[in-house]
C-alpha cells in the first residue's frame, strides 16, 4: 500500500469517526432536539437571558419547513464545493500544461524532470538534445502549436 493510499484511508477513517461517534456516544441525548444548528442554540440562549429581546432584522426568505431549509443549505454547500473543486482542478491543469510546455521547449524545468534524457544525450553546449538545433521556441512541429521563437518566460504562471 502506497503512502498516499495510507493517508487517504486514515483520513476516511477520521471522517467516519467524526460522523459516527457523536451518535454512538449519545451526545445530545439530554436535549429536546439534540443536533440542531448553532443558530437555534444561540436563539434559545438569548431568549433565556433576555426574554424581551427583539431581533434587529428578519430573514429575506423563510422556508416553510426545516427540511426545506436543510435541503437549501445542502444545495448551497454542494454548489460551493463544486466551485472550489472546479477552481483547484483548473489551476492544477494549467500548472501541468505549463510544465509540459516548458519540458517540450527544453526550458529550465526540463533538466530536473525525471523523464529527461541522461547526460549522454547532451549536445556540445550542455543543453539537452531536442532535435530542434538549439532553438528554445517551437517550430511548426514542436507540438506546442507555436510559430517558433517563443520565449520561455512568456509562459504564464498560475
Amino acid at each position: 500500500m502506497s503512502r498516499n493510499a495510507k493517508i487517504n484511508a486514515l483520513l476516511l477513517l477520521v471522517v467516519a469517526a467524526l460522523a459516527v461517534l457523536p451518535l454512538a456516544l449519545g451526545l445530545g441525548d439530554h436535549k429536546k432536539e439534540p443536533f440542531t444548528g448553532s443558530d437555534s442554540e444561540a436563539e434559545t440562549a438569548i431568549t433565556e437571558i433576555e426574554p424581551d429581546y427583539e431581533p434587529w432584522f428578519s430573514p429575506l426568505y423563510e422556508p416553510p419547513s426545516g427540511e426545506i431549509e436543510s435541503a437549501l443549505f445542502a444545495l448551497q454547500a454542494a454548489l460551493g464545493a463544486g466551485v472550489l473543486a472546479y477552481y483547484f482542478g483548473l489551476r492544477r491543469g494549467r500548472r501541468q500544461g505549463e510544465l509540459r510546455a516548458l519540458a517540450d521547449r527544453g526550458g529550465p524545468d526540463a533538466a530536473t524532470d525525471t523523464s529527461a534524457p541522461d547526460d549522454s544525450s547532451r549536445d556540445s553546449s550542455g543543453d539537452h538534445s531536442t532535435g530542434r538545433e538549439g532553438s528554445v521556441g517551437g517550430g511548426s512541429g514542436s507540438g506546442s502549436g507555436g510559430s517558433g521563437g517563443a520565449d520561455v518566460s512568456a509562459v504564464r504562471r498560475a
